[in-house]
């Protein structure tokens, strides 16, 4: 467990094992590096041959330097002052948190440098460290190549102006360690491998969790998603011995009669493609197709803890998609939730198949919204790449409020369009829709498809396929799970907490 504490003390009377401090392109000396007597730290640092680029660092050890209460120094890259943001932030401490994880004990002046909105920078400095530092090592042991390596990290103290409001900077530091621990745990869910990351596996989880945070929750089991005509759900996860699950979570921060903010996130525990196979190159990540899902049972997990006056209800659909003898086929109609059938052309687009049900169940619930969040597409990654998330809706601002809180957590996403014109390309000859269009505008008409399930409700769908899994480290990631989008949906649910009730555009 890491301590996070607030200080507005000088930065050379801190007492840690190390002493973060930024560096801007020039160099420049940022906060704290000129307040270091007897030590030209910034000398040191142009001598290394280092500019202040982002992800330049140097560690400078106290060799006994008088005033200095920091053991070391580390000296990081910010890049260009005027280009300094939070998320700028986030990312530098991110990239050096392996190697501060050997600590016991970080400081830092970081978020000074970012400027203007100080509670975010004091919590995306939180949450790049926390986050840089995560590993994924359940399953390594000490006779494995790679022995596990644990955080000797146990206290962070992060050093603020004494022009800042104090309250306001640890509710900040508290609200970066709640959604870290969500998110590493959403990155944990989508790391566990299939074999034991079943739909059940993921049931209890969400039962656990449920549990410790004071949030309810149902568990919807095969016999139940029967009854209550869930056909998508159980055809996608028929071919499975592992049978499917509906997660129902429901925080209730407000009064009973305020609709509710909606979620639901793709969980496909293990892809194979069905009938439809995906080649072995294809299968190697899908343990990973459940990330919607993670998600959407991180979020809930961080909204139980900040718990912010709103609603919240999260109904999360979680099958096995294998081609086993009972799978369904190319050609076959499945009767969704709604009433709505849909012919399955292609059991490898099963997300949509899923996600209808959901859906249709969350619109009956009458919400103010409902977002979903989906490895949906490699339509989406063609168009965006690894490291964007798309999104479509029937409500411009609030697509528009995703993107916003997106860009204000470091997660970022962009707007593609609903286009309507393209519905035409998922009209079946047998059924009311197919689950497929052409290869063109794939993740418009996956979009159009679960349009379809919603009704009139604003409604947005975050197609997550490229950020939500990563094939190499990133600055504040291993290879692996992401936890993508938690900040961003977290983001946005506070900020409807806080935003005068509107109608719909």
């Amino acid at each position: 467990m890491t301590t996070l504490a607030y200080s507005v003390d000088p930065p050379a009377s801190v007492p840690a094992d190390v002493l973060v401090l930024p560096v801007m392109e020039g160099p420049e000396p940022g906060p704290g590096v000129r307040d270091v007597r007897g030590l030209d730290l910034l000398g040191v640092y142009a001598a290394a041959k280092l500019r202040g680029k982002h992800g330049e660092s140097l560690l400078v050890p106290n060799a006994g330097v008088d005033g200095l209460a920091a053991a070391n120094v580390l000296l990081v890259g910010l890049g260009p002052r005027a280009e300094v943001t939070s998320d700028t932030v986030r990312r530098a401490i991110g990239k050096v948190a392996p190697q501060l994880a050997r600590h016991a004990s970080v400081a830092t002046t970081l978020p000074q440098a970012a400027g203007r909105n100080a509670e975010a920078a004091v919590q995306a400095a939180v949450e790049g460290l926390l986050l840089g530092s995560y590993r994924f090592d359940r399953y390594k042991t000490a006779q494995g190549a790679e022995p596990p390596e644990k955080t000797a990290l146990t206290r962070v103290t992060v050093i603020g102006s004494a022009r800042w409001n104090a309250r306001a900077m640890k509710d900040a530091l508290a609200r970066g360690e709640i959604v870290s621990d969500a998110v590493a745990w959403a990155r944990d869910l989508v790391n566990t491998p299939a074999i034991d990351c079943t739909p059940d596996y993921l049931a209890r989880q969400a039962q656990a969790m449920a549990e410790e945070a004071g949030i309810d929750c149902r568990i919807w089991s095969e016999a139940e998603l029967k009854k209550g005509g869930f056909g998508g759900i159980l055809g996608v996860g028929q071919g499975s011995v592992n049978p499917p699950r509906l997660i129902e979570l429901r925080y209730r921060g407000a009064p009973a009669g305020q609709a509710p903010i909606a979620l639901t996130g793709k969980g496909i525990s293990f892809d194979s493609g069905g009938l439809s196979i995906k080649s072995a190159e294809g299968m190697e990540w899908m343990k990973a197709d459940m990330g919607g899902a993670a998600s959407i049972l991180a979020t809930m997990k961080a909204i139980a803890r900040l718990k912010p006056k709103v609603n919240v209800i999260a109904a999360v659909p979680t099958a096995e998609n294998m081609p086993g003898g009972s799978a369904i086929r190319p050609g076959d109609v499945l009767v969704h939730r709604s009433g709505k059938t849909s012919e399955v052309l292609n059991t490898d687009a099963e997300g949509r198949l899923v996600l209808a049900d959901a859906l249709a169940y969350l619109a009956e619930q009458k919400p103010k919204v409902i977002l979903d969040t989906a490895t949906l597409t490699g339509a989406c990654m063609i168009a965006l790449g690894e490291e964007i998330w798309g999104v479509m809706g029937n409500d411009r601002r609030l697509t528009r409020d995703l993107v916003a809180a997106g860009e204000a957590t470091g997660e970022p996403g962009w707007e593609l369009p609903l286009w309507k014109g393209y519905r035409k390309l998922i009209d079946s000859e047998v059924a009311d829709i197919k689950n497929v269009g052409k290869r063109y505008g794939g993740a418009i008409t996956a979009a159009l498809f679960l349009a379809e399930f919603v009704g009139d409700t604003p409604w947005a769908h975050l197609d997550i396929a490229g950020p939500a899994f990563a094939e190499k480290a990133g600055d504040y990631w291993p290879k692996g799970g992401t936890g993508v989008p938690v900040r961003t949906l977290v983001h946005y649910v506070l900020s409807q907490a806080r935003a005068p009730r509107r109608r719909a555009s």
